[in-house]
């Protein structure tokens, strides 16, 4: 009886640590969102960098735009402006807190706009280490969390761990693990961890400044670990409150962008 009246208190115990965990995790991910917000829109531009295995690099110029949406997620617009063969190129994604994001591509050379389905969203984004699912904005909702430890990163910094799992059945992973630093709530690096549950791919974000009150990278870089290719984002003139505003992040508006 002694016995059996132990375990029943260990168990008690492990599973209200468990839950202390999940709870912790979710306020973590609501403080990085907070830390994220009222920035209303933004405008940037960036060097792209796709780098094979071997060493070769492809540089492509892009802009890209935003606008935060009152209880919903935000929507995003990319321009690819060089080299020739990506020109004219254009990705709109309205994010969702709830349900899949709506997303589409512009191909000039074909001169219509393509809904990418959520079944294909893990694909690779215009060739890049990037899936479609990575070029989102990051809504609390769409994950379930649980934090793991308190550990050191970037410059001397401390971070809250903690994974996060995705609610979309067809998202390329099954957990992510966050890195956020505790004085800011800044994201330097995310590990993705793919349907076999291998860790696949980290990405990781250096050089953070503060623009207008808001905290940015200016150097993003996502490796994976099975091809050994990577990209690197370098972002570039960024301004946030630009007068901005929804009939800008059309679907119809796609075909402007030359």
């Amino acid at each position: 009886m002694k016995r059996l009246m132990i375990l029943i208190v260990v168990s008690i115990l492990s599973n209200g640590a468990a839950w202390a965990d999940v709870e912790k995790g979710l306020e973590i991910a609501k403080q990085i969102d907070q830390a994220n917000s009222g920035w209303k829109d933004q405008q940037v531009s960036a060097l792209m960098t796709l780098r094979k295995a071997n060493g070769k690099e492809v540089v492509r110029h892009i802009k890209s735009r935003s606008i935060e949406v009152l209880g919903d997620g935000d929507k995003t617009l990319v321009v690819f402006e060089k080299p020739r063969d990506v020109k004219g190129t254009v990705f709109l994604t309205y994010a969702r807190k709830k349900g899949n994001d709506d997303q589409w591509l512009f191909l000039p050379a074909l001169k219509r706009i393509k809904r990418i389905s959520s079944s294909n969203r893990s694909g690779p984004f215009m060739g890049s280490e990037f899936a479609y699912e990575d070029i989102t904005s990051f809504e609390v909702e769409r994950y379930t969390y649980r934090y793991i430890r308190e550990d050191r990163c970037g410059d001397n910094l401390v971070c809250h761990v903690f994974e996060r799992y995705p609610l979309d059945k067809n998202s390329g992973y099954t957990k992510q693990i966050v890195y956020a630093d505790k004085a800011h709530y800044r994201i330097h690096l995310i590990e993705y961890y793919d349907r076999k549950g291998d860790h696949l791919k980290t990405l990781t974000r250096h050089n953070y400044e503060k623009i207008d009150g808001f905290w940015r990278a200016s150097r993003w870089e996502m490796v994976n670990h099975l091809t050994k290719k990577s990209t690197s984002v370098v972002w570039q003139n960024r301004q946030f409150g630009t007068g901005l505003h929804k009939g800008d992040f059309a679907k119809s508006a796609m075909k402007r962008y030359k």
